[in-house]
C-alpha cells in the first residue's frame, strides 16, 4: 500500500483554479469540431485560393518566428508572457479580416465580438463573486481553510477559457442548432454507429462523415433548457435566441439562448468547484505520496542560479550602469584616485619589504602543495557551480583504459579576477560569485555573512597562526570588471570578507606574493584598467625579487589579463612594467605565466632557440564560470618576448571554435530575445518616412513572377532612393546608423576596411528593412483592393457585431439597455473599444487611404501618431527576426572569415559549456604539476591535460589522457 504523506499547512500552494483540465477539454473541441467540418471543402478552397492561403503562411512563420524563443519555457522578467498575449492580439487582429476561414467552420468576426463581450462579463461577474466569497470568510461563514484570496491571474486565466468555450460552440453548433433538421437517418443516431460490423465504409468515409456526429453532439449535449416563461425568476436576466423557423413566426421568440446556458453552466461550474474546494481543503482531499513529496523537496532545495547575463538586452539597467560606471573609472579613479596607491601608502613596511599585507608564505615549509587556478567565475550561476563543485571535492579520480588518477583538493585556490558580471555591485557579488561557491562548499555556522574582517587573517579558533589552519584558503586578484566602481566592491568582499564559502580569505590587498614550497613564487599582479601594474605595485615585486628571490627559485605570474595575446591580436604593447618586471628582474626565473580575461584555454610553449627566454610557458584559462571565447581567431600566435612559441592546447579546438560561430545565424535571437526592443526600433525608424507606399499598381498588375520580383525590387530602390532626397527622419537614422557601424568595427582594421565593413553592414539592414516595408505594405493594399479592408470606419468590428447582435440574440425585455443605464454607459463603451483594438489594420488601412487620397496634411497630429503605432505594431514583429538575422549572419561573418568580433560574437551566444580550470602540484623534487581539467558539457563529462614542469628542464613532460 503506498505510504502517503499529508500537508495540512494553508500554505499549501493551490493549483491554478482547475482551469488546465478546461483549457485541454476546450482544446480538443476546437480539434473535433474543426476536423468533422468540411475537411473536402478545405481541401478545395486551398487550391482555389492560394493568394490568401499564402498570406495565412507568411503570417503564421513571421509569427512563429517572433515567438519561437519562447515556446515551452518562461522567462524571467515575463518578457515571454508579455510577448505571448501581444502576438494573440495582433494575429487575431489580421486574421479575422481575412477570408477562407468559413471552410473551417471558424467565423473570425463573429467569434471575436463573442469572445470580448462574454469575457468582459465573465471578469465582472466572477470578481463580484469572489468579493462576496472573501466577505463571507472574514466574518466566519466559510472555513478558515479557505485561506488566502484567488490570483487575479487564475480569474482572467478561467474567464479566458470560459469564453473561448462560448464561442468555439456558437461557431460550430450555432444559434439555432438545436432546432436543425436532421440530416441523418435513425440508424446513425447511435454514437456507436461507426463501430458496427454492418458498417461497410471506409475509414476515410467515416471522417469525412464526422459532420453527422458533430450534428448530433450540438443536439445532444447542448440541448435547449426551456424557454424564460419556465424561469419567471430569471425571465429577464436572459439572452434569448432566434427561432429556426425562417421568418415564419408571429412573434418574438422567448427560447433562451445556448450560448447563455452553456456560459450561467460554466460559470455555476466554476464557483461550486471554487467553493468545495476552499471549503473542505484541497490538502485533505489531495494527499502527497512521499516519492512526490521527495520530488517536491529537491525542486525546493534546487539552488535558484542566476542566468548568463544578456549583453545584447536593450533594457538591461545592470548594462547602462556598467557603460557609466566604466566612464566614471577611467576618467577618475584611473591615473587620478588609484585605489592601488591607497593600499601602498597603508601597508606595513618590514625590511624593506611589506610583508604584513602583501607577503605570504605561510606554505613555504610544506613538503609538497596542489593549488588550483580559475578564472572569470561570475557570470552564469550554473556554470560557475559546476567548477567550483569540482574545486570542493576532497579528490577527483580520473579513468583513462586502466589507469587511475587521483588528485586531491586543492590548499589553495587562485581565482584570476573578473568575479561578477556585469559590473561590480553587492547583488552581482552575492549572488554571481558567493552563492556558487557557498553552495559548493558552505562557509563555517559559526560565520555570519554581513560580518566584516577588520584584522585579516580571522582565523578559527582551533587555528593559532596561518601556517597551522589546514583549510583550503583562496587569493583572488580583480579583473577589469572588478575595477569598474574603482575596485570598491572588491574591497569590502574580498578584503574584509574571511570566507568565500568554505574556502579562507586571508588577503588584504588586490595584489600579493604567496611562497610556496621548493623554491616556488606566485606574484599576483593587480593590473587595474590600463592592463599594467603601477609604480608602487613594481617597487613592491621589484624589492621582493631582490631580496627574497633566490637566483634558482621558480616565478609562477598571475594576471587578469594575457598580454601576450591581446598584443599580438591588436598589434598594442602594453603591460610596459610588467614587462621590464620579468625581464631585468626576474630574468629567466618565470616559468609559467597564467591569466584569465578571455574565456578560453590555450597553453603555449617556448620553442628551443639560442635567443633568451623570459617566460617558458603561456596558459590562459578564463574558463570559471563566463561565457565561452573563440580560440581559432588566435591560432597564428606565435611571438612573444622575442621568442617563439608553439600552441600545445586549445580548448575549444579550432575546429570547434569555428563551428561554434555558426550559432550567431541559427541561435542570436533566441539567446538574446532583449535584443528586439532596440532592433524593432532600428528598424522601423529606417523605414518611418517611407509609409505609406500607395502606387503600387504596377507590382500587383504584373503576369509572369519574374515580373513581380523585378517590380517589387525596383519599388524597394525606389523607396530608398526617395529617403535620401526627401526624408529627414529615416536619413538620419541611416546615418547615425552607418556611424554605429563604423566605430562598431575594430579598431584593429584600417579606416578603408571599416568604412566598407560598416557601409555593408547598414546596406544588408537598409534592405531588409525595406524589402518588409514593401511586403507589408503589399498586404495591406492586397486586402484593400479585395474590399477586407478600409471598408468601414474605426469601429467597423463593433458595428458590425451590433447589427449583428440584434438579429441573432433578440432582447424583448431591454436587458441592454438596463445594464448601459446601471454601468452609467461603461458597458457599450468597454466592449466598443475593446473592439476597436482589434481592428488595427483596418485603422492602418482607413488611414493609409486617407493619406494616399488627400496627403499627409489631411491628418491631424492624433490622427497620424494613430497611424504609425498601428504600423509599428506589425512591422517591429516582422522586423525583430530578420534585424536578429542579420545582426547575427554578420558576426559569423565577422568571426570565421576575418576574425574580428571575437567578444562580441562569442558573448551573443551565452555558452554554459566548455568549462575547465588548473590544478598545479608542486611535487616533493620540485616540479611543478599542472593539470587542465575541462567540462565538455556542465556536470556531464570530464577530461583532463597534464603537463609537468622541471625547474631545470624547460618541459619535463606532456601527455593528455
Amino acid at each position: 500500500m503506498e505510504r502517503v504523506r499529508m500537508i495540512l499547512t494553508p500554505a499549501y500552494p493551490y493549483p491554478h483554479e482547475h482551469s488546465r483540465h478546461a483549457i485541454i477539454a476546450v482544446v480538443v473541441g476546437c480539434l473535433f469540431f474543426i476536423s468533422s467540418d468540411n475537411m473536402h471543402t478545405l481541401i478545395q478552397k486551398l487550391d482555389n485560393n492560394i493568394k490568401w492561403w499564402s498570406m495565412y503562411t507568411c503570417l503564421l512563420g513571421f509569427f512563429y518566428f517572433f515567438s519561437s524563443p519562447f515556446i515551452g519555457k518562461t522567462i524571467k522578467p515575463s518578457y515571454s508572457n508579455f510577448s505571448r498575449w501581444y502576438i494573440v492580439w495582433i494575429l487575431i487582429a489580421a486574421l479575422y479580416h481575412l477570408p477562407s476561414f468559413q471552410s473551417m467552420g471558424v467565423d473570425m468576426r463573429m467569434n471575436l465580438s463573442l469572445f470580448l463581450t462574454i469575457y468582459v462579463s465573465s471578469i465582472l461577474f466572477l470578481l463580484v463573486f469572489h468579493i462576496l466569497f472573501l466577505g463571507l470568510w472574514y466574518i466566519g461563514f466559510v472555513a478558515r481553510v479557505a485561506g488566502k484570496q484567488p490570483e487575479i491571474l487564475a480569474i482572467i486565466q478561467n474567464c479566458v477559457v470560459i469564453s473561448i468555450a462560448c464561442c468555439v460552440f456558437y461557431s460550430h453548433c450555432g444559434n439555432r442548432a438545436i432546432l436543425r433538421e436532421k440530416t441523418f437517418v435513425r440508424k446513425n443516431s447511435s454514437w456507436f454507429s461507426f463501430w458496427k460490423k454492418e458498417e461497410r465504409n471506409t475509414w476515410l468515409a467515416k471522417f469525412l462523415r464526422m459532420n453527422e456526429l458533430k450534428d448530433q453532439v450540438c443536439s445532444s449535449w447542448f440541448a435547449p433548457v426551456g424557454s424564460a416563461s419556465d424561469y419567471p425568476f430569471l425571465s429577464k436576466w436572459v439572452i434569448y435566441g432566434e427561432l429556426a423557423c425562417n421568418g415564419s413566426c408571429a412573434g418574438p421568440s422567448d427560447e433562451i439562448s445556448p450560448i447563455y446556458s452553456l456560459w450561467a453552466t460554466f460559470i455555476g461550474l466554476y464557483i461550486a468547484n471554487y467553493v468545495v474546494e476552499r471549503s473542505t481543503g484541497w490538502t485533505l482531499t489531495h494527499p502527497v505520496s512521499v516519492e512526490e513529496y521527495e520530488k517536491l523537496k529537491k525542486k525546493q532545495l534546487k539552488p535558484d542560479f542566476l542566468d548568463m547575463v544578456p549583453w545584447y538586452s536593450g533594457t538591461s539597467t545592470d548594462l547602462f550602469k556598467t557603460v557609466f560606471d566604466l566612464l566614471v573609472s577611467v576618467t577618475v579613479f584611473v591615473g587620478r584616485f588609484d585605489m592601488r596607491m591607497m593600499q601602498a601608502a597603508m601597508s606595513k613596511v618590514e625590511h624593506g619589504v611589506e610583508e604584513g599585507d602583501l607577503l605570504y608564505d605561510h606554505f613555504s615549509e610544506k613538503e609538497d602543495i596542489w593549488f588550483d587556478f580559475m578564472a572569470d567565475t561570475g557570470d552564469g550561476g550554473n556554470s560557475s557551480y559546476a567548477i567550483a563543485r569540482l574545486l570542493a571535492q576532497p579528490s577527483l579520480r580520473l579513468y583513462n583504459d586502466e589507469s587511475v588518477l587521483v588528485l586531491p583538493r586543492g590548499d589553495l585556490l587562485l581565482i584570476g579576477g573578473d568575479l561578477a558580471y556585469p559590473n561590480p555591485s553587492a547583488f552581482t557579488y552575492e549572488k554571481r560569485l558567493f552563492r556558487p561557491f557557498e553552495y559548493a562548499l558552505q562557509s563555517p555556522s559559526w560565520y555570519k555573512p554581513e560580518h566584516i574582517a577588520v584584522n585579516k587573517p580571522e582565523l578559527p579558533c582551533s587555528a593559532s597562526q596561518l601556517k597551522c589552519y589546514e583549510g583550503p584558503q583562496c587569493f583572488i586578484i580583480p579583473g577589469n570588471h572588478d575595477w569598474f566602481d574603482g575596485l570598491h566592491t572588491f574591497m569590502r568582499y574580498i578584503c574584509h570578507k574571511s570566507w568565500l564559502g568554505g574556502w579562507f580569505l586571508p588577503q588584504r590587498k588586490s595584489y600579493f606574493a604567496l611562497q610556496l614550497p621548493k623554491g616556488w613564487w606566485i606574484f599576483g599582479l593587480d593590473q587595474a584598467l590600463h592592463c599594467d601594474i603601477d609604480v608602487y605595485q613594481f617597487k613592491f615585486f621589484s624589492e621582493l625579487t631582490k631580496e627574497k628571490v633566490q637566483e634558482d627559485d621558480s616565478v609562477i605570474i598571475m594576471t587578469h589579463e594575457p598580454n601576450w595575446l591581446h598584443d599580438w591580436y591588436w598589434n598594442d604593447i602594453s603591460g610596459k612594467n610588467v614587462s621590464h618586471l620579468i625581464r631585468d628582474y626576474l630574468k629567466g626565473r618565470c616559468k609559467l605565466r597564467m591569466a584569465g580575461d578571455l574565456h578560453h584555454y590555450m597553453r603555449h610553449s617556448v620553442v628551443s632557440s639560442d635567443k633568451p627566454v623570459y617566460v617558458q610557458h603561456l596558459l590562459v584559462n578564463g574558463c570559471g564560470g563566463a561565457f565561452l571565447h573563440p580560440t581559432h581567431v588566435f591560432s597564428n600566435f606565435n611571438k612573444f618576448c622575442g621568442a617563439s612559441y608553439e600552441c600545445k592546447a586549445a580548448y575549444p579546438s579550432f575546429e570547434d571554435s569555428s563551428r561554434i560561430a555558426l550559432g550567431n545565424i541559427l541561435k542570436f535571437r533566441k539567446k538574446n530575445w532583449q535584443f528586439d526592443f532596440i532592433g524593432g526600433i532600428i528598424y522601423f525608424l529606417l523605414v518611418f518616412s517611407m509609409f505609406p507606399q500607395c502606387r503600387l499598381d504596377h507590382i500587383l498588375q504584373e503576369d509572369s513572377f519574374s515580373g513581380h520580383l523585378k517590380s517589387f525590387f525596383r519599388t524597394v530602390w525606389q523607396a530608398f532612393m526617395y529617403m535620401l532626397e526627401h526624408s529627414y527622419v529615416s536619413s538620419t537614422g541611416t546615418l547615425l546608423l552607418l556611424l554605429v557601424a563604423f566605430f562598431f568595427v575594430p579598431s584593429k582594421m584600417s579606416r578603408k576596411k571599416r568604412v566598407i565593413i560598416g557601409i555593408l553592414h547598414v546596406s544588408a539592414h537598409m534592405a531588409a528593412a525595406l524589402i518588409l516595408m514593401l511586403l507589408l505594405e503589399l498586404g495591406i493594399e492586397t486586402c484593400i483592393r479585395h474590399r477586407l479592408l478600409a471598408t468601414s470606419g474605426y469601429h467597423t468590428l463593433y458595428e458590425w457585431y451590433r447589427s449583428v447582435e440584434s438579429e441573432h440574440f433578440p432582447d424583448p425585455t431591454d436587458l441592454r439597455a438596463r445594464i448601459e443605464q446601471w454601468t452609467f454607459g461603461l458597458y457599450p463603451a468597454c466592449i466598443k473599444y475593446l473592439m476597436s483594438a482589434f481592428d488595427v489594420p483596418e485603422v492602418m488601412a482607413v488611414t493609409r487611404s486617407t493619406i494616399c487620397k488627400q496627403g499627409m496634411e489631411s491628418l491631424s497630429r492624433g490622427g497620424a501618431i494613430i497611424y504609425y503605432a498601428s504600423v509599428f505594431l506589425y512591422f517591429w514583429v516582422f522586423s525583430t527576426p530578420v534585424v536578429s538575422l542579420v545582426f547575427g549572419s554578420y558576426l559569423y561573418i565577422c568571426i570565421n572569415w576575418l576574425h574580428i568580433h571575437f567578444d562580441e560574437a562569442f558573448s551573443s551566444l551565452r555558452i554554459a559549456n566548455y568549462k575547465a580550470f588548473t590544478r598545479c602540484h608542486i611535487t616533493p623534487e620540485g616540479d611543478l604539476e599542472v593539470f587542465t581539467l575541462a567540462v565538455d558539457k556542465v556536470i556531464i563529462y570530464l577530461a583532463y591535460l597534464v603537463v609537468t614542469i622541471s625547474k631545470k628542464a624547460n618541459l619535463k613532460a606532456s601527455k593528455g589522457l
